[in-house]
């Protein structure tokens, strides 16, 4: 294991136990960081030589972190049963002082700590979302303001200057440099009033559309994100569930996933397309780290 390399266990309170080899949790070993079990479906005819491939899936990922506790050891051995909780939502964070991702987790088995004079300790680690992710979420403006003013600023009597104007562009391009297919989070906000907001995949021919009128300052945000599929309005900051103005009727009900590479997108309204504008964020998810 490099000098650089570290993990990072994070409860849903926002305690940390660091593991390395410069860490009082001295890391020794660490497995399930890589390689998943891919279960494959598959069909076989009556007298078909082989079989027909159907499909496949991903399993959990697994991850049991060995090590021993070096300084501190009574203190550190409360630390590490208190803050490593099965009962507590938690992550694990890769960061090699260039690469920084994380994957969620649960614990699946409490640490284990032996007595011995350099306490030996294993935790089990259980990830029912089995990608790592960047820790810095992604975002992408479709439609934004650029920035007119700049120096030396001269500005003509009786005419004033321009400091911005609005970009006339409706598609964008989004890479995903992950590695597997991924959600988003789209949001639509409105500088003024307009009707039926919706976001278009020029590749796949697929979109989805929220069949609602919105006021200025008011955001609509879709979630495609697997397990977090939702729609909700935010009008001063008072949200509300709105899946039931998603449109089924007109074929604008797909929760649209990035594929890995490019994808275009095109936003539109029914009513006053230059009032919206749209960001989409997503986290790229890796295989391993």
């Amino acid at each position: 294991m490099d000098k650089k390399e570290r993990f990072i266990f994070e409860n849903e309170r926002g305690q940390q136990i660091e593991f390395s080899i410069r860490s009082s949790f001295f890391l020794q070993n660490i497995d399930g960081i890589s390689g998943l079990k891919n279960t494959i479906y598959q069909n076989k005819g009556m007298g078909q030589d082989g079989s027909t491939y159907m499909g496949s899936t991903l399993g959990n990922r697994n991850i049991v972190i060995q090590g021993a506790i070096i300084s501190n050891k009574e203190l550190n051995r409360a630390k590490l049963l208190s803050i490593v909780n099965p009962k507590l939502k938690s992550k694990l964070i890769y960061d090699d002082g260039n690469i920084k991702k994380y994957v969620e987790c649960v614990v699946e088995t409490a640490p284990t700590i032996t007595k011995d004079y350099n306490p030996k300790y294993q935790i089990s680690l259980l990830c029912p979302n089995p990608y790592w992710r960047d820790t810095a979420e992604s975002k992408k403006q479709i439609v934004l303001w650029k920035g007119d003013f700049h120096f030396p600023l001269i500005i003509p009597q009786d005419k004033g200057i321009i400091i911005g104007h609005r970009e006339p562009s409706l598609i964008v391009n989004i890479e995903n440099n992950g590695q597997v297919k991924t959600g988003m989070v789209i949001e639509f906000y409105a500088r003024g009033t307009l009707k039926n907001p919706s976001l278009f995949n020029v590749n796949t021919r697929e979109f989805i559309k929220v069949n609602k009128e919105m006021v200025a300052g008011e955001k609509i945000i879709v979630n495609t994100n697997y397990g977090k599929k939702k729609i909700t309005q935010d009008i001063n900051g008072v949200k509300t569930d709105i899946l039931n103005y998603l449109d089924i009727v007109g074929g604008g009900d797909t929760f649209l996933q990035l594929d890995v590479g490019d994808n275009l997108f095109r936003y539109n309204a029914d009513e006053n397309l230059n009032n919206l504008e749209v960001s989409i964020y997503f986290s790229p998810q890796y295989l391993g780290v």
